[in-house]
Parts: structure tokens; sequence; C-alpha cells
């Protein structure tokens, strides 16, 4: 079930938020690695932040994980995907974090976005801009650690197509 925008605080994660307090939750989420045809990955930059990001987001409650790629991906960039494969999955204590001053622990499967249809957006209601960038633009970029070790994850995956687990 693909849904439509709604505002976080009716979102799963915001509704667990509320009932949890401040514990330390664990988030599900999708995060695509969508390349064109001259190999370049698609980022986005975040409205919330203006930083530059892969597009991803969590899961919804009666949403699968194909769904909630699906939806992610075109909430943030206008992109139909029509086609995914599962290259990592990281939900190591380490990949925890800090989001509006509360804390949460990563469940990210990645996927490599093989198949795509639409018109990019530039800017979407979650982001401020989306372009194609140059592998080797991206350390110009200030990506977070977390999309750089993501890209070198799906050259191993290319490489030995075995799904990462971290």
């Amino acid at each position: 079930m693909v849904m439509g925008m709604m505002k976080w605080e009716e979102s799963y994660l915001g509704r667990l938020r509320n009932a949890m307090g401040n514990q330390k939750i664990i988030n599900v989420s999708v995060r695509g690695i969508i390349q064109d045809g001259e190999n370049r990955v698609l980022l986005v930059r975040r409205r919330d932040n203006g930083k530059w990001v892969m597009p991803a987001g969590s899961l919804e409650i009666n949403e699968s994980v194909l769904d909630g790629l699906k939806r992610e991906i075109k909430e943030e960039t206008g992109i139909e995907v029509e086609e995914a494969e599962l290259i990592a999955i990281y939900s190591d204590p380490k990949y925890s974090y800090v989001s509006w001053g509360f804390e949460y622990q990563m469940l990210a499967l990645v996927f490599h976005v093989t198949k795509w249809s639409g018109i990019l957006k530039e800017q979407t209601d979650e982001t401020l801009d989306a372009r194609f960038f140059d592998l080797e633009q991206l350390s110009l970029l200030n990506l977070p650690e977390l999309y750089m070790e993501t890209i070198e994850d799906l050259k191993k995956f290319k490489r030995s197509g075995k799904v990462i687990l971290k």
C-alpha cells in the first residue's frame, strides 16, 4: 500500500515516539541507491537540515518494505521505483543516531534501485534539491559517513552478489 504525505506526528514512528517518550527505539527504514545511465548517484537535499542524503525513510504500519521504498522515493524525488534489489541491512547499535532530540537505533534495509521511471523533481515537500552526482564528487559534499559507507557496500555487493549484514 503506497501512502500519501502525512504529518510526522501521525506516522507510525511519531505515534511510537509519543507512546515511548524519550526511550531509545528501533527505527525500521529503507534507503534507495539510484543511479543514472552514467553511474552517477542520486542525492536529495533535505528541507529540514539542508544536508545531502540518499532517498530514505521509515516504514509505516500495513506497508511492505518494497511499498515503503517506493513511497519514500516518490515523495522525495518524484521517481517511480519499478525494480530494486536488497544489498545491505544495517542494524548494529553503532548505527544509532539522535534526531530532533530523540535517540534511535537504525534497522535500515538498503536497496539498489535497478529500474525506475519518471522525471526527477528537484524540489518536493521534503527536499530542497535533487540531482545526480559523479562518485568522485561525493567527497566534496560533506556527506555523512553512513552514505559513503553505503556506496562502498554497493560496490562490494556488485562484486560478490551477497547481501551485506552489518
